[in-house]
């Protein structure tokens, strides 16, 4: 089972987050707080990630029976990136589990980039050397600006570990920019919200998308990019306050 934090509010229905890729749910603390106005909110921590298990997979079917496994009868689910696409899998599999869908920023595709880059800066941090974070993002080194310090968020200083399956990760890369071959159909209520910045979601992609969800939506955020929801946190809330109200 995964590991949830859970924040309580009115409602039977609880809201789903579901983290992209080296993500976990502390990362999205501050937003599920504040949706927990209205609903219960429950952040998960992917498999392979944070305080959950680690397992030799990393395939979207499997990510989304976790998610399934969480659910306890309906729940609205909000995945992001890598959580966006287990998120879609979870609701093509078992749609009588997803009231609402929230797709942020990623589509049904696969897609040509990887994800090695930060698997190796941080396979290159010498853990027994550090004592404190600063330490370790001067060794985090080649990366885009900012993506040192969301690493950092999963460093464990006092176990002198990474709470990422690094090894797991690298060899199910392919899985995970990727998109699999799946069948059903959610005809549920589904917003793809993306940043106006990003080029994740193409156009193109929305004949896929409309043959697995075919009431598919579509927004964008200006000024934002792929990490839409740290940019533009409270544009980001107010979108999917709004859609699920």
């Amino acid at each position: 089972m995964l590991n949830t934090v859970r924040y309580d509010g009115p409602g039977d229905v609880p809201l789903v987050i579901a983290h992209g890729l080296f993500g976990s749910a502390r990362n999205w603390g501050v937003i599920a707080k504040r949706l927990s106005a209205t609903r219960p909110v429950i952040a998960v921590d992917m498999r392979n990630h944070g305080e959950s298990p680690w397992s030799e997979s990393h395939s979207y079917p499997d990510l989304a029976q976790d998610l399934a496994d969480v659910i306890d009868g309906q729940a609205d689910v909000l995945g992001h990136s890598m959580g966006g696409k287990a998120a879609m899998v979870l609701a093509l599999q078992n749609p009588a589990l997803v009231r609402r869908l929230i797709v942020a920023d990623i589509a049904p595709v696969a897609y040509g980039h990887t994800q090695i880059g930060p698997i190796e800066a941080m396979r290159q941090v010498d853990l027994q050397s550090i004592n404190n974070r600063a330490e370790a993002k001067v060794q985090l080194t080649g990366l885009e600006p900012g993506v040192d310090d969301f690493l950092l968020q999963s460093l464990d200083l006092k176990e002198k570990r990474w709470k990422l399956n690094l090894d797991v990760l690298s060899a199910e890369m392919d899985k995970i920019i990727g998109f699999p071959d799946v069948t059903g159909r959610f005809d549920g209520p589904t917003l793809f919200l993306s940043g106006a910045n990003s080029d994740y979601v193409q156009r193109d992609a929305r004949p896929a998308i409309k043959d697995l969800l075919p009431s598919a939506k579509f927004a964008k955020i200006p000024g934002a990019g792929h990490w839409l929801h740290a940019e533009k946190p409270r544009e980001f809330e107010a979108a999917v306050a709004t859609f699920l109200s």
